[in-house]
């Protein structure tokens, strides 16, 4: 049977358990549980201050009313960034390269935001659809377009962070295949392309970081609206 690249991207199964099980639940397994101590220790201490920072950086310029959504999106950002640094290591599976994960992180999450603007303010949400000062001809086009807009923000949500997933896993498996292949026949360009292969994988790592942090900003941007 002939290997496809894509089939790295397939959900493989160990005696009948799906791994994509265990991959999803393997973050939460590795991070320190908090201790009753008046002193953590440095590991403690660093994971403190990083989910404290990167809180207050996302809840500023939200009103008190958001604030309550400040543990759901830390913890997600911890969760897509585990598992994206994850999925670099050698035999891994990483579940953030399925749509269908993403797609299910993404909608509910921007339809609570949506169902949270309806239900406060629905004179301010409806307005998001018509811009002030629109002439009488095009309200129709316009109010058509920005529910469009609307309506394609989860999809945007899970297929950036799909995508570049993806390419980037792919780019690897197409560079290290290279370097085997040239090891025997040209060293020296061989050499070279395993130099690219650790460039990229520094990339890579810069990449599942930011693009969890991309994913969880534009949650917080939505709820901005919102709130």
């Amino acid at each position: 049977m002939t290997l496809s690249l894509f089939d790295q991207f397939a959900s493989s199964t160990r005696l009948g358990i799906p791994l994509i099980a265990i991959a999803l639940s393997l973050p939460w397994i590795l991070y320190p549980k908090p201790s009753m101590r008046w002193l953590n220790n440095r590991l403690l201490t660093l994971q403190g201050w990083f989910v404290a920072r990167f809180t207050q950086q996302i809840f500023q310029p939200i009103n008190l009313s958001g604030h309550k959504w400040a543990l759901i999106l830390a913890s997600l950002m911890l969760f897509l960034i585990t598992l994206n640094m994850l999925g670099l290591l050698p035999y891994t599976f990483t579940p953030t390269t399925q749509l269908s994960i993403n797609m299910a992180l993404a909608v509910p999450l921007w339809l609570a935001t949506v169902i949270i603007g309806m239900r406060n303010q629905p004179t301010h949400a409806l307005g998001h659809l018509l811009p002030e000062g629109t002439p009488t001809p095009l309200i129709p086009v316009l109010i058509v377009i920005e529910t469009i807009s609307l309506l394609i923000r989860p999809l945007a949500l899970g297929v950036r962070l799909t995508a570049n997933l993806t390419a980037g896993h792919l780019l690897i498996q197409l560079i290290s295949t290279a370097a085997f292949l040239l090891l025997p026949i040209m060293p020296t360009v061989a050499a070279m392309t395993a130099t690219l292969l650790l460039l990229l994988t520094l990339l890579e790592v810069a990449v599942a970081m930011i693009q969890a942090y991309v994913f969880v900003l534009l949650l917080s941007l939505y709820l901005q609206e919102n709130v």
